[in-house]
């Protein structure tokens, strides 16, 4: 059958991701293009549409403005892949929950909370103290992780336990559960489209050219060079989180549990940072609470960055069906279970935004299902390491930077000191 090719008018990312045959084929240019090599038919599921492309030439000038944003018609339409990939994982039991694996974890985040104590205790006016800083902010970023699964219905058996748990864990790690909640339920009913999903609009970063050529005086300068600032500027974003909490929760808008919420916050900062101010020298329980800060800042940017940034940007009169659109713009990073427990199942975004209550222990086995009706269907599956996703990040933030004027591409680093 005669592979047919389309091209398809999206935002650009980097060329050299990497990826194997079957995911997403990423080249610098006006366009981005997709290209699906043909994949062998699978028993599980009927044979659809088959996407091929070709890659065009780049031009080395991007443009102040690129409207190069996917349209519903760059997409085949899929109304029933979600029906059927569903019939067949849950057929399969892997929307049951699993009590068992969240009591496990529950106890290590105990175990790890008990020795950041008993090792506070030891250490006295010592700076290895940083070291126990640490650990809390990745015991925190896990803790969050929980909370996520939590507000997803994927632990408890009912919801009104699972939003007591998340508001619960989200506290404990310094959020607050009703900010997050909302934030995070419009990111996922439309991931990556302008206008809609929260988590692209403009901050101190710019995720959108035309936020990039609005941007002014200091955010201008950071603009210019933000895929290389991203990681750094991570530092400051557990402060960032526990403000924007804190903000939403003393707006006047109404908020189910405001008070549980500041209640549980009130609670977990006296808790963090009477003994840091009260057993510390003064200098030593500032830096002991930057490095706690700046390690649950860049553990949850550099956890929640890879999933999206640098994939498809969809157009926001955009018309497409559920499987398309949580597809088509997340990305998975390999690694299995060291990627599963470093990022709390997020490793798996695909499945994950297919069927956010799934608990994490069934999203390996469901990542076979949806790709094997991927490669059957020739449905782009996107799929890279760690490291190449953290490149795609920066390369997509610095192109997205050009709007700002400059050179984000060069290094600033070299920029000031030459090259060697």
């Amino acid at each position: 059958m005669a592979a047919h090719e389309r091209r398809l008018r999206i935002r650009p990312a980097p060329s050299d991701s990497g990826l194997p045959p079957g995911t997403v084929d990423q080249a610098i240019g006006d366009r981005h293009l997709l290209r699906m090599d043909r994949a062998p038919r699978r028993r599980r599921f009927r044979q659809d549409h088959i996407i091929t492309a070709t890659t065009a030439g780049t031009p080395a000038h991007l443009g102040p403005l690129r409207q190069t944003r996917a349209r519903a018609e760059d997409f085949p339409a899929r109304a029933h892949a979600h029906t059927r990939i569903s019939q067949v994982v849950r057929e399969s039991g892997l929307l049951r929950r699993t009590p068992w694996f969240y009591r496990i974890i529950a106890a290590a985040l105990l175990l790890g909370f008990g020795g950041c104590v008993t090792g506070f205790i030891l250490f006295g006016e010592s700076w290895y103290q940083l070291l126990i800083a640490g650990a809390l902010g990745i015991l925190f970023t896990q803790t969050a992780f929980l909370a996520h699964e939590a507000a997803h219905r994927a632990i408890a058996t009912s919801g009104p336990m699972n939003d007591r748990l998340a508001r619960i864990l989200g506290g404990i790690a310094g959020m607050s559960y009703s900010w997050w909640d909302s934030k995070h339920s419009r990111h996922h009913a439309n991931p990556n489209r302008v206008g809609k999903d929260p988590d692209i609009e403009v901050d101190t970063i710019s995720f959108l050219e035309e936020d990039a050529a609005e941007a002014r005086g200091f955010r201008r300068l950071i603009t210019r060079k933000q895929g290389w600032l991203f990681f750094p500027l991570l530092t400051l974003e557990g402060a960032n989180l526990h403000f924007l909490g804190f903000k939403h929760l003393a707006s006047r808008r109404p908020i189910k549990g405001r008070w549980t919420e500041l209640g549980v916050l009130g609670f977990r900062f006296a808790l963090l940072l009477v003994p840091i101010f009260l057993l510390l020298p003064v200098g030593m329980a500032f830096a002991f609470l930057g490095v706690e800060l700046a390690v649950f800042g860049v553990y949850m940017g550099a956890t929640f960055a890879p999933n999206h940034k640098g994939m498809p940007v969809i157009d926001r009169d955009a018309k497409l069906d559920f499987f398309t659109k949580q597809v088509r713009t997340s990305r998975n990073i390999r690694g299995g279970w060291w990627a599963t427990w470093l990022m709390g199942g997020l490793n798996y975004q695909v499945e994950h935004h297919l069927f956010p209550s799934m608990a994490r222990p069934h999203l390996a086995k469901a990542r076979e299902i949806v790709r094997d009706y991927c490669a059957a269907n020739d449905v782009p599956y996107t799929e890279t390491s760690l490291w190449q996703s953290y490149g795609i990040v920066i390369r997509y933030l610095n192109e997205v930077g050009l709007a700002a004027g400059g050179d984000p591409l060069e290094c600033p680093v070299v920029a000031q000191y030459g090259r060697v």
